[in-house]
């Protein structure tokens, strides 16, 4: 039996599996704009029918969003897994917010062993500057809002994602992203109370989690993400065991 001829593969659609790629590896994030055609036309070094085929593609399949007179975006809902109003409820949960960190315990000592293994140059950059806003919050110490320290310190670990070059990894963490930067403002907001000892050696334990992926060391960083969140989990523990025993105390009365 004679086999079927090969059929010559359109030129469309090797745009479209780079332009995947991009997205998939996180060089396109949800919601951002596509260059022009002309110009995507001159990056991959193909005709501009060929990107308006290729676009059409992937608006077909829900990967790009085109709007009229103002360009074609990636799809702002990828992964928006974790939005509201599940944001909400796991963010007054506390059993979920236990949950979220025994998550972020497996999730984020996978991405720091691969990133130690996979970082390149630019992303050790990237780590680099993320790690600085995570030192200059802490030393703004007072002058700087959970929530500005909270989205640094997130920011700092989706650049840890990032450098695993895990596309897995990174859009979970990505999906993830507004839920994990409110759980680090929460944990921060019950971590306050207990005093600048705590805050040290939490910038101590990112410190050393930054210097073990730059230094290529995985099983080091792997266990260094663990210990974090495990110290986190203990203080929360801390913090709102003390709080039951503020109120309990309150609530007794002096003897008459």
């Amino acid at each position: 039996m004679k086999p079927a001829p090969l059929q010559p593969r359109r030129l469309s659609d090797s745009i479209v599996e780079r332009i995947e790629t991009l997205v998939l590896e996180g060089s396109l994030r949800p919601g951002e704009r596509l260059p022009a055609e002309r110009a995507l036309a001159e990056e991959f070094g193909v005709s501009r029918p060929s990107v308006r085929e290729a676009i059409q593609k992937l608006v077909a399949r829900g990967l790009l969003v085109s709007r009229h007179g103002g360009g074609t975006f990636v799809n702002g809902t990828l992964g928006a897994s974790f939005r509201d109003p599940m944001l909400d409820l796991l963010e007054r949960n506390p059993e979920a917010q236990r949950d979220l960190i025994e998550f972020r315990h497996t999730l984020e000592g996978a991405c720091a062993y691969y990133a130690a293994q996979r970082a390149t140059a630019p992303d050790r950059e990237r780590l680099k500057a993320a790690f600085e806003r995570v030192q200059d919050c802490y030393l703004q110490q007072g002058r700087i809002s959970r929530a500005d320290e909270g989205r640094a310190d997130a920011l700092f670990h989706l650049a840890i994602a990032e450098a695993s070059h895990n596309a897995v990894l990174l859009h979970t963490i990505r999906s993830l992203f507004e839920l994990l930067e409110h759980n680090v403002v929460t944990n921060i907001g019950g971590m306050l109370p207990l005093g600048s000892a705590v805050r040290d050696k939490l910038l101590a334990q990112h410190q050393a989690l930054y210097d073990a992926i730059v230094g290529a060391r995985p099983d080091d960083a792997r266990r260094l993400a663990s210990e974090h969140m495990d110290y986190v989990q203990e203080v929360l523990d801390e913090s709102r065991d003390e709080v039951l025993r503020i109120e309990r105390a309150q609530r007794r009365r002096e003897p008459a």
